[in-house]
């Protein structure tokens, strides 16, 4: 596969992710929190950039778009519903849209919870999705303008998606996410050792983003709101699952 992705740290604790065609020579960048890194990680490369996908409004995510699109005129592609909120698009863009960028199929996929229109993109033959805000390394975004009944529907839409796809999502945030999901499953053997990477990786100094599905789905307790032995730990047996994800999404908020 001609795809090359690449993760750009920004700000203090946001990623935002180059998606080049190693035959067409196309670049793509999935959200702009900081102009600066993401122009270095371009001109080191010697890539020009022709499309920004937008996941959602909030500043941490497009602020650096001006002096992208000032540098290098890409097409901007985001939720229309959402076009109010969001800097000019010149594709807008809704749930279940295929379109291709970078040479690549990207499937559009609504993941309203953290903000309402929140959209993620999946490449399903490079077995990428770029989740942002929504389904995160070992966590999830807060519920700001959704319900948690809406966000466990996205988070659950996500879950669907083939076990070997990588997870591109928007902050550096799992370290602190897996001494809380340690409170929920202390027993967890493949949490724990995903813990023990994850603190080691960040004495290190290294992203623990991009992250697998599969792990994600063995170890993040927010995809994991169904599983009988998670709903044991929390006195939650008859629940349903959306009802279990709130209240661990309430216990995270409060952690």
């Amino acid at each position: 596969m001609p795809v090359e992705v690449v993760t750009v740290p920004c700000r203090s604790d946001n990623y935002a992710f180059l998606v080049h065609n190693t035959e067409s020579d196309e670049t793509a960048l999935i959200d702009a929190p900081e102009a600066a890194p993401i122009g270095a990680a371009l001109k080191a490369r010697g890539w020009k950039l022709n499309d920004v996908l937008i996941t959602h409004h909030h500043g941490d995510h497009v602020e650096g778009l001006g002096p992208l699109r000032e540098a290098y005129a890409p097409r901007v592609i985001g939720c229309g519903a959402d076009a109010g909120r969001l800097p000019a698009l010149d594709l807008s863009v809704a749930d279940g849209d295929e379109i291709t960028v970078a040479g690549q199929k990207t499937i559009v996929h609504d993941v309203s919870g953290h903000t309402i229109n929140h959209i993620a993109f999946h490449m399903p033959d490079c077995a990428h999705v770029f989740t942002a805000d929504s389904l995160m390394a070992l966590g999830c975004g807060r519920v700001f303008e959704g319900t948690f009944e809406q966000m466990w529907d996205s988070l659950s839409k996500l879950a669907a998606l083939p076990p070997e796809t990588v997870v591109c999502s928007g902050h550096e945030y799992t370290q602190t996410n897996a001494r809380f999901a340690l409170t929920i499953e202390p027993d967890n053997p493949d949490l724990i050792s995903r813990a023990a990477a994850v603190q080691a990786a960040t004495a290190a100094g290294t992203p623990t983003v991009p992250s697998t599905l599969s792990d994600e789905l063995a170890t993040n307790p927010f995809l994991r709101a169904g599983e009988p032995s998670l709903k044991a730990a929390l006195g939650m047996e008859n629940a349903t699952n959306a009802q279990v994800f709130a209240e661990i999404r309430r216990r995270k908020d409060a952690f």
